[in-house]
């Protein structure tokens, strides 16, 4: 194939090549013709004027026959070329013109002619040389703009066709079919192992749910009767059991691809203000407030009740990350591109190596706070990216390059 590649390359070459030494020949032919019609000339007319020097006139021009094929001496020969110069002449006095066109008696294609037949002959050479260029180059990118085509189909997930002619591209389109056959198959494998891991998230998830249940009225029922000082811990983990429980099954409902959020306006100053409602406990727990600035009625589509909690899961981690005494600052604003909602807090901020594992599922960095699952995060990001949405997570900067706090930056885009 790649021989074939290299002789349609080099066809063009070849046809200029050719054209050219025809040319030459054509001209060397005229040449030589215009040479002898003018030497003949100039005898007929030195032996019109000197008729008894027709023998010397012969012997002179078999000499010169001579050394114009290179048989004759050498003696004297630059003398005789200069000879005309010492009377004055040059050589553009006596350059042979080519035979008229169509001269009678002559049987030779005159000067019109010949140039004719050269241009002729040069625009037949460059015309096939274009053609052959343009056909190929129009082969080529048919070619290169069916393999595209073919890739844009496979990209919208199309099954697409590929054309089966043997060309200098068989090799590319053969690599390219087994790259998308091996990338169809990955997927598929990637979707089927998706699922079974959806499905034994689920599975598990509700496997605790109801052993959790029964521990939990077990114990409000012997904290009832037999209040005991060591109930309180075990209370403790088994509401963070409780909220595993639900992520797992938060979670899995993603993956699997059945939790189906609505597609409604979400006004992001309400969403923030039931995400700081629900954790009002926490809060005057630890002594944080929550200031959130009222930048009007900005809204996006999505779903409120999984915006809030994904919301509540930054608040709250800020609030885990807040000293006492310390705010959560809330922001929002819009653009033609998107809405943006900023979460940070006065904290000591992330850990340089924790911050781009922080939404990794069960990931719990240097500092995280007791009873962490690693999942919340997780489940926010997931949240906002089923809402055509981004969550970012870095540090603020302040006076001297210092950590003033960390933030998370929510960018939820308006259209799909």
């Amino acid at each position: 194939m790649m021989e074939k590649k290299r002789s349609v390359s080099l066809l063009p070459a070849l046809i200029c090549l050719a054209g050219m030494a025809a040319l030459l020949l054509l001209w060397r032919n005229a040449y030589q013709n215009a040479v002898f019609s003018r030497l003949s000339a100039f005898c007929g007319i030195f032996l019109e004027q000197n008729p008894q020097l027709e023998g010397e006139v012969l012997s002179a021009l078999q000499e010169y026959q001579k050394g114009m094929d290179g048989s004759g001496g050498s003696e004297g020969e630059d003398g005789r070329r200069d000879f005309l110069v010492r009377y004055g002449y040059e050589a553009a006095d006596f350059a042979p013109a080519l035979p008229a066109f169509g001269a009678p008696g002559t049987g030779k294609r005159g000067a019109g002619g010949l140039t004719a037949c050269s241009i002729g002959l040069a625009f037949a050479a460059s015309a096939a040389v274009f053609f052959l260029l343009q056909r190929y180059g129009r082969k080529e990118k048919n070619r290169i703009d069916g393999l595209t085509d073919y890739l844009e189909q496979v990209n919208r997930g199309a099954p697409g066709t590929l054309l089966q002619e043997e060309d200098g591209f068989s090799c590319l389109r053969d690599e390219i079919y087994k790259t998308v056959t091996g990338l169809y198959a990955a997927r598929d494998e990637a979707v089927r192992a998706r699922k079974n891991f959806a499905d034994n998230l689920a599975n598990i998830a509700h496997q605790l749910k109801t052993p959790l249940t029964a521990a939990l009225l077990s114990l409000q029922l012997m904290e009832t009767k037999a209040p005991n000082p060591y109930a309180e811990p075990v209370r403790k983990q088994l509401e963070r059991l409780t909220r595993l429980e639900e992520a797992l099954l938060s979670l899995s409902r993603i993956d699997s691809g059945t939790l189906f959020l609505k597609r409604e306006e979400v006004d992001v100053f309400t969403a923030l203000n039931l995400a700081a409602e629900n954790l009002e406990d926490l809060l005057r727990e630890r002594h944080v407030s929550v200031e959130i600035s009222d930048r009007g009625r900005v809204c996006f589509p999505g779903d409120l009740e999984w915006t809030m909690e994904a919301l509540m899961n930054l608040m709250k981690n800020c609030l885990e990350h807040s000293p006492a005494g310390g705010c959560i600052h809330c922001d929002y604003s819009e653009n033609p591109l998107y809405v943006r909602i900023l979460i940070r807090d006065e904290g000591e901020g992330f850990e340089k190596e924790d911050i781009p594992h922080l939404f990794e599922r069960f990931y719990r960095g240097k500092n995280a706070a007791e009873g962490s699952t690693g999942i919340g995060l997780a489940l926010s990001r997931a949240v906002f990216e089923r809402q055509n949405g981004t969550l970012a997570a870095y540090n603020l900067l302040g006076d001297g390059g210092s950590v003033s706090g960390a933030c998370f930056e929510v960018r939820v885009y308006g259209m799909d």
